[in-house]
């Protein structure tokens, strides 16, 4: 587990930041060598011979944190050494005007084995909890993920005052294999309707059982915890031990602050909490367990008071009720903060989105069932969709014809969806439209939804199938504002969006074994008046595939 940075070095981070006011945004550069090793996250390595399981950059598992300051450009130069095609994404990292460095299929080609590729984005009116992850070929199961913190500037004020440390909790399921991303690709593709197995266990930083290293603090002192759900499908909830948890921030905005015993952080989520160490000195637990699972898996890492010699006495604490109403309930709880500072020197309720009128409806119906060749797919809206070898950025970019299917994905299914038809849907919007979007779920299992390139505003949850009369339940004041948000079974999220974000976004499940299966497409958000205000041009270092392999840039 990478350390918490120590104060000297967010003293730095802060001075660095003032002393370039004025000055060009500052770079930070980074070199990666993404390559195979043996990692033990359950305890005993697990490797076979000539069968190398873990996916490990710069020989680190999990890889390795960045901390930033808001507006730092990041310059991360990535070396293949794997025998496969590899992207990383940066998960909830906006890249404004930039899809052309989103590092997923349909924005970027795979590096080719034994090459590299330089990632150059800038943490773009941002402050907080972030992650990258491997995006192709279920990379994600054997590793490649990392933390990505983005500090505030001197000159914008977070609503809280500095904490005496800050921790990063990277949580999410794990699956025992000897080479879980290509054991787990062949579990999916399997003919007969394959499935993920259950997973063997929860991991808190790379590691299970009481595995990670201890969260160190002093009595008095008040932390900052950074939670993450970098697993693969998987929701879970963290606590601690005697310990309330006050919410300060979720996905890089600021929430109204209350305090919780316990926090649900469902697939692909992120939020950061602060705990004052106002008990006896001892060590406690720091608890991750999953949520609605048939078998609960719980990880265990220890919050450690300085000086403490002993542990602290009586159970660990337990989950919360196992139904779907009490998570409903806290979602539900969460309210976005309109008068703590944004990244920018202006309050976040400073835009009132509940008083902007919609420009359309999307209706998106996720679903799972299987093709006619008998294998398990995932779709939205009755279209599974299918990874094209030229990326659709690529395409849109050439005019390359046969690639895209453009507006293929009907704005609302009408009736029960059939067998899906495979498809590449990318929906056309115009730069600055103001959207509402419905994501349906008639399935019994939770899903979760990530759109890249945006925040948006989660306005509302409720039971059955969605209609309009449900815009009278939303909230149009304070609706938590977020990038991935959890669907109920048999249930429906609303959110509303503002697409001031022009490119190539993808609106996928945050659910890896089913994005891999078909429940994603993709946003052009775009328009006619062509600008580098608007858009950056295509990278000069882009890697061209498929039909635009030969193409000049």
């Amino acid at each position: 587990m990478a350390a918490p940075p120590p104060a000297p070095f967010l003293l730095l981070l802060a001075v660095a930041a003032a002393s370039l006011a004025g000055a060009d945004d500052p770079y930070r550069y980074f070199t990666w060598t993404v390559t195979y090793g043996p990692i033990s996250p359950l305890g005993t390595t697990q490797q076979v011979p000539q069968l190398r399981q873990g996916i490990l950059i710069n020989g680190q598992f999990p890889g390795p944190r960045i901390d930033c300051v808001t507006n730092d450009n990041l310059v991360v130069n990535v070396v293949n050494s794997l025998d496969e095609p590899f992207l990383l994404t940066w998960n909830g990292v906006k890249q404004r005007k930039n899809s052309w460095q989103d590092g997923v299929a349909g924005t970027n080609c795979g590096i080719p084995p034994g090459a590299n590729y330089t990632y150059r984005f800038q943490a773009k009116d941002q402050i907080g909890t972030f992650f990258y992850f491997p995006s192709l070929a279920l990379h994600r199961a054997a590793g490649g993920f990392g933390a990505l913190n983005v500090y505030q500037r001197p000159a914008i004020p977070v609503p809280y005052p500095p904490p005496a440390g800050d921790f990063t909790l990277l949580v999410g399921d794990w699956y025992a294999a000897a080479s879980p991303h290509a054991d787990l690709r062949r579990a999916l593709d399997d003919g007969g309707g394959g499935a993920l197995p259950p997973p063997a266990a929860l991991l808190i930083n790379g590691a299970a059982a009481s595995g990670a290293a201890p969260f160190v603090g002093a009595q008095g002192g008040t932390y900052l915890f950074r939670v993450s759900n970098i697993g693969l499908r998987a929701s879970v909830n963290v606590r601690v031990q005697g310990h309330a948890l006050r919410l300060v921030e979720v996905e890089g905005t600021h929430p109204v602050q209350s305090a919780y015993d316990s926090l649900d952080v469902h697939a692909g989520q992120s939020l950061a909490f602060l705990v004052t160490l106002d008990q006896a000195p001892l060590d406690y637990a720091v608890v991750a367990s999953t949520r609605f699972a048939a078998a609960e898996l719980t990880a265990v890492a220890t919050l450690h008071y300085a000086g403490a010699t002993a542990r602290a006495p009586g159970p660990l604490p337990p989950a919360p009720p196992p139904g779907y109403g009490w998570s409903l309930g806290q979602a539900r709880s969460f309210r976005w903060n309109l008068t703590a500072s944004a990244a920018r020197p202006n309050p976040q309720g400073s835009f009132h989105y509940g008083a902007i009128p919609t420009s359309r409806t999307l209706v998106l119906a996720s679903s799972a069932s299987l093709d006619g060749a008998g294998r398990r797919r995932c779709a939205v809206n009755a279209v599974s969709f299918v990874v094209p070898d030229t990326p659709l950025k690529l395409a849109d970019r050439y005019d390359i014809a046969g690639v895209i299917d453009w507006d293929g994905l009907p704005a609302r299914l009408d009736g029960a969806a059939a067998v899906p038809r495979a498809g590449t849907p990318v929906l056309r919007l115009g730069l600055h439209e103001f959207v509402e979007v419905v994501f349906q779920n008639t399935e019994e299992e939770l899903q979760s939804w990530h759109l890249d390139g945006y925040d948006f505003w989660v306005v509302g949850y409720g039971d059955g199938q969605w209609n309009e009369t449900q815009r009278q339940t939303y909230n149009l004041v304070d609706a938590q504002a977020r990038h991935t948000v959890q669907v109920y079974p048999n249930g429906w999220s609303a959110i509303l969006v503002s697409l001031d974000n022009q490119g190539m976004w993808n609106l996928r499940s945050a659910m890896w074994d089913r994005q891999y299966l078909g429940q994603q497409l993709y946003l052009r958000v775009w328009t006619p008046e062509q600008s580098l205000s608007n858009e950056y041009a295509i990278p000069a270092n882009a890697i061209l595939c498929g039909k635009a392999a030969a193409l000049p840039h």
